[in-house]
């Protein structure tokens, strides 16, 4: 059980048979007592609901395991991953990993989250590289003004990059909003 004061960012909660993860927690001080407002992520559905809490209330944790798993291939529809040491295979329906899926490429290493064997959903580094694969050419001495334009990368993600980088060059992409954040040296 966990308590209204060990609330935090990233615990995993079961309420009514479901499993939340929580994705903000606001303590509020009212006149008669203090209440805590806590933006939950469904983690079978997706959606986020807002729900507030008593001081001194109780909630069942859920206790769910971070699994380091390689990415191996798609389907269109589930996605498989396979445990490095134990070399079992998963399937991960697509709907569970849509938001991630614009980061992974291919034999890359994820952590897998899991509630007893049924996968929750994948986090992903803060940040990862990809290759540029169609861009228009940038326009030469058109670099002082800090102009950008957008770029395809090897997973098919399209995000805005500085005008002098080209097909075939590596970069840095953050996993939280899809922005540009450096160019990789080979």
């Amino acid at each position: 059980m966990i308590s209204t004061s060990d609330f935090k960012k990233g615990a995993t909660v079961e309420i009514d048979g479901a499993l939340y993860k929580m994705e903000d927690v606001h303590h509020v001080k009212t006149k008669k007592s203090a209440v805590y407002r806590v933006k939950l992520r469904d983690l079978r559905a997706g959606h986020i609901t807002e729900r507030t809490f008593n001081a001194g209330d109780k909630l069942p944790v859920a206790r769910v395991e971070r699994r380091k798993m390689q990415y191996l291939y798609g389907d269109g529809e589930s996605y498989t991953f396979m445990n490095s040491e134990t070399f079992d295979q998963i399937m991960v329906p697509q709907a569970t990993i849509a938001e991630a899926l614009p980061y992974m490429k291919e034999s890359d290493e994820v952590q897998v989250v899991l509630y007893g064997d049924e996968a929750l959903g994948v986090e992903l580094p803060a940040a990862v590289e990809l290759v540029i694969t169609v861009s228009d050419p940038g326009v030469k001495g058109d670099t002082a003004t800090g102009a950008t334009k957008p770029a395809t990368l090897e997973t098919g993600l399209v995000t805005n990059v500085p005008l002098f980088l080209e097909v075939g060059d590596k970069i840095k992409v953050s996993t939280s909003d899809g922005k540009y954040l450096e160019r990789v040296k080979s």
